[in-house]
């Protein structure tokens, strides 16, 4: 707690910062714990940063809902998942696709 001055407003008290609640301190007690907590994962995943898939950095933000962008030179638009770059779908179809693209390679 900081010192009070004269005219009774007490200086340098900072916001509180949250312990557990993280990102979704900003609903308060609303909602429901459970609720929040899957909302954190969101938040988090959808505010870090990727890695590009054509440079290898560390730089792919979001832009909007399923729409990610890489910063700096030759950055791209990449289109993926609502909150993280690549969903789990999108993952497992990009494994089909290589693995038959190599078994028709071996028949060929």
């Amino acid at each position: 707690k900081g010192k009070r001055q004269k005219t009774g407003i007490i200086k340098n008290m900072g916001r509180k910062k949250t312990k557990k609640v993280g990102i979704v301190g900003k609903y308060g007690t609303r909602y429901g714990s459970s609720i929040r907590k899957r909302i954190k994962q969101y938040e988090i995943s959808q505010h870090a940063k990727y890695v590009d898939p054509f440079t290898g950095k560390e730089n792919v933000r979001r832009l909007v809902c399923g729409i990610w962008k890489g910063k700096g030179s030759g950055a791209r638009k990449i289109a993926g998942g609502a909150y993280q770059l690549a969903t789990p779908a999108a993952i497992t179809a990009k494994d089909n696709v290589e693995r038959l693209k190599k078994l028709q390679k071996k028949t060929e």
